[in-house]
């Protein structure tokens, strides 16, 4: 299983924005941070606002800010929503395989992404950032929180 680029600028961006408060900030900072194209970072968050999760305050002074708290943003709802398929193999009809009928690879990988997208929803942006605040905050070149010193 591999996330497509679209899910990682995803995470990653709500990561920053988690980090970063209930302050505004900018996909140029995000991207600057990260190394990563900010044209791209751009479409991400047009698609996150869209879904409530970011809130964009359009004009001079404005922004991107997290819309919930990261307690209440699950990891596995986020991937569900940003990728477009979860196809692992291309043999799930008669067409594009030859033994798709009677063949059980397409059932146990289909059970295998089942496994990963669970374990995926124990998980919230808050615990992706939880004890990691500081180590974090410094690498993205953000100020350190006081209570991580």
């Amino acid at each position: 299983m591999r996330l497509t680029r679209y899910t990682d600028y995803s995470l990653r961006c709500l990561m920053y924005l988690g980090l970063h408060g209930p302050g505004l900030t900018s996909i140029h900072e995000i991207a600057t941070a990260y190394g990563i194209s900010e044209h791209h970072l751009t479409k991400v968050v047009h698609e996150l606002g869209r879904s409530g999760v970011v809130e964009t305050v359009r004009g001079r002074g404005g922004g991107i800010r997290l819309a919930r708290a990261p307690a209440e943003i699950g990891i596995g709802a986020m991937v569900r929503a940003t990728e477009e398929s979860f196809a692992l193999v291309d043999c799930f009809s008669a067409e594009r395989c030859a033994i798709a009928g009677p063949c059980r690879l397409a059932p146990a990988l289909g059970e295998a992404l089942d496994a990963f997208l669970a374990v995926l929803d124990r998980y919230t942006l808050a615990d992706l950032l939880r004890g990691e605040e500081a180590g974090l905050a410094r690498a993205l070149g953000l100020p350190v929180p006081a209570a991580s010193g």
